[in-house]
């Protein structure tokens, strides 16, 4: 009886640990709430909104592909995060006001450590996985 008693006392920790969110389910959520209307649920720029703009959104599928093989997280950030100006033109909108959140630190490819909304590299946590 003395040695299940520990036992039990970790499975509630175990299955914690086990339903606590991941970066990409986080970002999966952020998808389907702040992209998937233009570049649809698949990630391949067919979102039900898509048809609505002179050009087709970005097929997100493909960025691995586009860089060399290497999923281009910084830049994907970037592009989502905008600043005031960059897409006038009509093309994606600035999602910083509807991401925000907490930062964290973020380091970069190049060891640079920035902080980075949460947000911003969960969705690109998401989207490396969706990556042909």
């Amino acid at each position: 009886m003395t040695r299940t008693l520990p036992l039990i006392a970790v499975i509630p920790l175990v299955l914690a640990a086990c339903t606590q969110p991941t970066p990409q389910s986080r970002g999966a959520h952020l998808y389907e709430t702040n992209c998937a209307s233009c570049h649809g649920k698949s990630a391949q720029g067919d979102g039900p909104l898509a048809k609505q703009y002179g050009m087709r959104p970005a097929n997100l599928t493909l960025l691995s592909q586009k860089n060399g093989g290497v999923f281009p997280a910084e830049g994907v950030m970037a592009q989502i995060n905008g600043y005031p100006g960059r897409h006038d033109f009509g093309g994606m909108p600035e999602f910083e006001r509807e991401l925000s959140g907490p930062t964290v630190p973020y380091t970069t490819t190049t060891g640079q450590v920035i902080d980075t909304k949460q947000a911003m590299i969960d969705i690109a946590a998401y989207l490396e996985t969706v990556q042909q």
